[in-house]
């Protein structure tokens, strides 16, 4: 263990400098934007303003400016994220492909799936989501059942995927899949494949939340043809790819931001002249938001360097669900407001949304239990 891995870290001054301009930008387009919207966060779907995004240069930033990025570093990406994320802009349309998919095809792509897939990433047009659990798997990936295996024309793939977040939504996936006989090292014999969501054979079927929303999907392959340039990377090394891939999943701001306009609307309601218990609460949850931005950041700062910060990044994820899963208790005990769903004051609906998904916060990107091992590991633990 090393404390190192959650040194201190400022946002250098060439990325704190975006912050004004994309207040200003979030400004002028979210105006109108109610607080019942802000609240689905980063799972907010608005294609027109990933176009919008992308044609500032906000999406894919991290990319070579000969695909359409800007090869700007973590912190900038960060402070932009940060301020999406704050306000509830809708960001989900791009949000897999920025995140993961594009940096992912970047690293281990080849110059053609380079050429053809982060281009239009870049542009805000293009949408991946992320075929890693399945049935009876979750987030233990070294179960998963899902095959491709070689043929004269490629690749033939069969199985399923659950829990994949804008499925329906999406035009490509990155799935891992096994393309070879299981290994008795458990995380052998699996591969990454850019799968084209519009080939014969798949299907998706979404499935719907407690809050009324289907953002998750299960996607069924049955004997899907990929050309031979689907392989990403290596054969028979996607799971060093996958844990590489979501060190950029577990770290960022997503992880502890996504009750804020539930948080705003408790303020309000509290108004000017709130009692001791409000007070101490309030106290409570802005000195947890403080602590968790800075292990955020620490993590930014590690990848920065060009390190893998696994461990370091589930400890984010995993106090960070924590807190946003606490933020819709202590409303509660606050104010006295009934949840509700339609009708009521703006923070009943916000509240009763987030307490319907709260739950999930726990589940997407790896269960805690999931989390703790990884972290017992980088302990040395386990």
């Amino acid at each position: 263990m090393s404390i190192a891995q959650f040194t201190y870290s400022r946002i250098p001054p060439e990325a704190e400098s975006l912050r004004r301009e994309v207040r200003e930008f979030l400004k002028d387009n979210l105006a109108e934007y109610q607080a019942t919207s802000r609240a689905q966060s980063w799972m907010g779907f608005d294609a027109d303003f990933s176009r919008k995004l992308g044609s500032r240069g906000w999406v894919g930033m991290a990319l070579p400016k000969q695909y359409g990025g800007s090869e700007a570093g973590p912190f900038s990406r960060y402070v932009v994220i940060e301020e999406l994320l704050a306000v509830g802009a809708p960001v989900s349309a791009h949000w897999i492909a920025d995140r993961q998919s594009g940096p992912l095809i970047n690293r281990f792509g080849s110059a053609a799936q380079k050429d053809r897939y982060l281009p239009p990433i870049c542009r805000g047009e293009s949408y991946f989501c992320i075929g890693m659990s399945e049935p009876n798997s979750g987030s233990d990936l070294a179960s998963i059942k899902t095959t491709a295996r070689r043929n004269e024309a490629g690749w033939l793939l069969n199985g399923q995927k659950v829990w994949t977040t804008n499925a329906q939504h999406s035009h490509f996936m990155i799935a891992l899949v096994r393309t070879g006989e299981k290994q008795a090292a458990r995380h052998e014999g699996m591969s990454q494949f850019i799968v084209d969501l519009s080939l014969p054979g798949i299907s998706i079927r979404p499935i719907r939340d407690l809050a009324g929303g289907e953002h998750f999907n299960e996607v069924f392959f049955d004997n899907v043809q990929l050309d031979a340039d689907a392989l990403i990377g290596t054969e028979g090394k996607g799971w060093e790819q996958v844990t590489a891939e979501l060190a950029f999943e577990r770290s960022g701001p997503e992880r502890f931001l996504s009750c804020m306009a539930l948080l705003k609307t408790l303020v309000d309601a509290l108004g000017s002249t709130p009692d001791a218990l409000q007070r101490r609460e309030i106290g409570r949850l802005t000195a947890k938001l403080v602590t968790l931005r800075n292990m955020s950041l620490a993590v930014t700062a590690q990848l920065a360097a060009g390190e893998h910060p696994t461990w370091a990044a589930s400890c984010v994820k995993d106090l960070g669900n924590l807190f946003e899963q606490e933020i819709p208790e202590v409303a509660q005990l606050l104010v006295e407001a009934e949840p509700r769903l339609s009708g009521g004051s703006e923070h009943a609906r916000v509240l009763a949304y987030l307490m319907q998904m709260a739950p999930s916060f726990s589940l997407r990107g790896g269960t805690r239990e999931i989390l703790r091992g990884i972290i017992a590991r980088g302990l040395g633990l386990r």
